[in-house]
Parts: C-alpha cells; sequence; structure tokens
C-alpha cells in the first residue's frame, strides 16, 4: 500500500468517525433547543471556511467548513463565551428575545446544553443494542476455568473453580467485567474478593503487565490476571434486557475512561498515552481495515470519549457551561460576566494547550521525533 493511498484511507476513516459524531451532538443541542422555542442561527459541521450550506425555511445556515475537527450550534443570541447581554439584545421586543438561548431559563439553557453529550452516550448504547441484539448479552460467569502458570493469579492464590465476587471493592458480574477491569492496571495491587467451596476467601494480588507496541510504534503497558473462563456465554435477551445491558455497557466505559484520567492525574500511567485526532485517525483507518464491526464498535468508543470529554467542567466545553448554569440556579443570577470572561479565557488556554501537546504525542506515536532525531544526529 502507497503512502499517499495510506494517507487517503486513514483521512477518510476519520471523517467517517468524527463527521457523524459531531453531527450528532451538535444535532442534540439544535433539537432540544428548538423544542424549547430556541432559534439556530447556524449549524455547521466542522470548523472554519464554509464548504457548502443552505439556508431553511426556519431562518437556519446548514453548512460543511473545511476543517473536520468539531461543529457548533449558534443559537441566536450567542453573544461571546459569557453570554453578557448587549444593548441591542436588551432592545428586542420580549418575544424575541425568547427566541435566543439567553433568553429561556436556565434549566431548559442546561438541558441545551447538556444534550450534546448526552446524545453521544445514546449513539454507543444504541450500537451495543444492535450488537447484543444480534449476537446476544455477554453473560460469561466469572468462574475461573483455569489459571496460567507462574501468572498473578496463582501467584495470589487463586484456583480452578473459584469465583470472583469483588476487586478493589468493585462487584464482579461476568467473566467479561475482569477483562475491563485489569486492561488498565498493570503491575497493580488488588484485592479480591472470592466465592470458593461456599465461602469467601479474600485475596491479594499484584497483576502482571504486557506490553504491546501499536502500529505506530506507541508503546502500551495492559494489565492481566492469568486465568481464563470454560466458554464465553451470549445470552438472547429481550428488548429491555439487550437496553438495560447496552446502557451498563456504556457505564463500565465511562468508568474505564475517569480511571485511566484518574491515574494519569495521579502519576500513575504516563501522560503521554494520551492522543488526540492524528491518533484517533491511525486507530480508525486500522480499524476500518479489519471490517465494519470493528470500525462502528470503534466509532461507540469514540463516541463515549466524546460524550465523557465535553461533560469536564472545563470552560468552552459544554461542561464549562453547565457548571456555569448550576452556578446561576444557586445564585439565581449569573456570575458576573468578568469572571466568565477570565474563566473562558483561561479554558481556551487549557484547550488549546492540551491540543498542542496530543498533537505531540500523536506525532511521536507515528515516529517522527525519532527521525527527527536521527537525521540531525
Amino acid at each position: 500500500m502507497t503512502m499517499l493511498l495510506t494517507f487517503l484511507i486513514t483521512v477518510a476513516a476519520f471523517v467517517a468517525v468524527i463527521g457523524p459524531l459531531i453531527f450528532v451532538h451538535e444535532m442534540g443541542h439544535y433539537l432540544v433547543g428548538r423544542l424549547f422555542g430556541a432559534q439556530a442561527d447556524m449549524f455547521s459541521i466542522g470548523m472554519g471556511r464554509e464548504l457548502f450550506g443552505w439556508t431553511d425555511k426556519r431562518g437556519t445556515r446548514w453548512k460543511v467548513s473545511a476543517l473536520p475537527i468539531g461543529g457548533y450550534v449558534k443559537f441566536r443570541g450567542d453573544m461571546g463565551p459569557a453570554s453578557e447581554p448587549d444593548p441591542a439584545w436588551l432592545a428586542l421586543p420580549p418575544e424575541e428575545r425568547a427566541k435566543t438561548l439567553q433568553g429561556r431559563p436556565v434549566w431548559q439553557r442546561f438541558l441545551i446544553v447538556a444534550a450534546g453529550p448526552l446524545t453521544n452516550f445514546l449513539v454507543a448504547i444504541l450500537v451495543y443494542a444492535g450488537f447484543f441484539a444480534a449476537y446476544g448479552v455477554p453473560q460469561t460467569p466469572p468462574i475461573v476455568a483455569a489459571v496460567v502458570a507462574g501468572s498473578a493469579a496463582e501467584k495470589g492464590g487463586l484456583k480452578p473453580g473459584d469465583r470472583i465476587a469483588a476487586i478493589d471493592g468493585r462487584h464482579v458480574n461476568k467473566f467479561e467485567d475482569i477483562a475491563l477491569m485489569l486492561l488498565i492496571r498493570p503491575h497493580q495491587h488488588l484485592k479480591l474478593d472470592v466465592e470458593r467451596s461456599g465461602r469467601m476467601v479474600p485475596l491479594d494480588v499484584f497483576t502482571d503487565t504486557i506490553v504491546q507496541t501499536t502500529e505506530n510504534g506507541t508503546r502500551v503497558e495492559r494489565g492481566r490476571l492469568g486465568v481464563a473462563a470454560a466458554t464465553a456465554v451470549l445470552k438472547p435477551a429481550n428488548p429491555a434486557e439487550v437496553i438495560e445491558a447496552s446502557v451498563l455497557a456504556v457505564k463500565d466505559q465511562v468508568r474505564t475512561i475517569a480511571d485511566v484520567l484518574g491515574q494519569i492525574l495521579g502519576g500513575q500511567r504516563s501522560p503521554k498515552e494520551l492522543g488526540g485526532p492524528l491518533g484517533i485517525a491511525g486507530f480508525a483507518r486500522q480499524q476500518a481495515e479489519l471490517g465494519l464491526l470493528p470500525f462502528v464498535e470503534f466509532m461507540a468508543l469514540i463516541s463515549i470519549n466524546l460524550g465523557f470529554i465535553n461533560l469536564l467542567p472545563i470552560p468552552l466545553l459544554d461542561g464549562g457551561h453547565l457548571f456555569f448554569y448550576l452556578i446561576e440556579g444557586v445564585r439565581r443570577r449569573p456570575l458576573p460576566a468578568r469572571a466568565q470572561e477570565w474563566a473562558f479565557r483561561s479554558g481556551l488556554a487549557l484547550l488549546l494547550g492540551f491540543m498542542l501537546f496530543v498533537t505531540v504525542n500523536d506525532l511521536g506515536s507515528f515516529g517522527l521525533w525519532t527521525k527527527l532525531a536521527g537525521l540531525i544526529g
């Protein structure tokens, strides 16, 4: 495969993942805003210069822009990050002012903003529901059928026939939960609650570490216990059970993301594992080459990540707006415009710094810095 073809496939895979997810995220904002009577003046997929678009009968400009790295809905009355009312807004007739975002009650603004990330979670739930409806819900009992010789499980005292009930206080419902918990816990001390011969036995284990190297050369550490189940169980389920399992699957992924973020902030994992758009593009191409189902599952995981990140209480992100709306709801009035302005400026600096950092990480995972060092040396 030529470099040009690889590049084109990578770009196409990235757009195929990010484009629809941005669309549904912004559509969540748009639909809830429309429900509450807030007029959307612009709906953009992508950032920067408009490539093409049209204006509907409601006066909303729908457009696709040049840079496929984001999107936005501009509601009438959006007047800067601090949303301070200007004289023109104050001079509007009451019926026109009510169509603006600032003219809606704070609880409606909260729901309009929250709708974006919640729609991302909904997309992931629907994807998992499709898989579970087609193939069954994973329900493998968390019973140890075999223990790998010399593994963390054997050293910790696990035996065939043991039922793992909890790991570090987190209840284990099925064997698949064990793999998800262990995945992000290499070389860690864990406390296991094990049911053996009808009684609970507490065990201490130190997980093994498996080092994997991605196609781009990134070194990733994974945790391993060293146990195996007898046979994977996929249980046919009714619609209610499928939805419940799908919601729990998304919940587990959100908790995993939160755990990884906590480990990075706590110094247990390297920040170099954080990736950005370039990393997503590389993984998107790899999943596309594996087939449609792995690609759709990857899209669901990215959708969960987008929803989670957007809910972080950082100014400029949805979570930052929600945080200010909560304060406004408690105080019965918004924070002073000056305070909000400084908060959003700080948030912008933080996000720009973060984007620069993950881009450097992505370029390093592609081997760029190693090659430059070789050329200089």
